[in-house]
């Protein structure tokens, strides 16, 4: 509701809209550069992704390399890029989900 019923001030609405959409972009800039770590077998296997999710390293420890059993190895690489995974949509909530709920408030802005 608009304090004392008037029409919303368009320049101001547009302002506030713009900086949301800088303090956004600056968001995901910081999250393209921040990366955080998963892991699987106690260590054996380390996954490090950025912030939006992409994959920059995988660390195997040789004790986790059996040539008899490929599948274990698998399994421990992707549950360690599951937890990087994990760990990355957690940094994205807590840089973007102050900034969606703000959007939220705006008028015009569905989201």
């Amino acid at each position: 509701m608009i304090p004392g019923g008037g029409q919303p001030n368009m320049q101001q609405l547009l302002q506030q809209a713009q900086k949301m959409q800088q303090d956004l972009a600056r968001a995901q800039e910081e999250l393209a550069a921040t990366e955080v770590e998963g892991q699987a077998g106690g260590g054996l296997v380390r996954a490090t992704v950025t912030g939006s999710g992409e994959l920059r390293g995988l660390v195997i420890d040789p004790k986790a390399v059996d040539p008899e059993d490929t599948e274990t190895l698998a399994d421990l690489v992707v549950a360690a890029v599951q937890a990087a995974n994990d760990n990355a949509q957690q940094l994205q909530q807590a840089k973007l989900g102050p900034l969606a709920q703000g959007l939220g408030g705006m008028p015009g802005l569905g989201f």
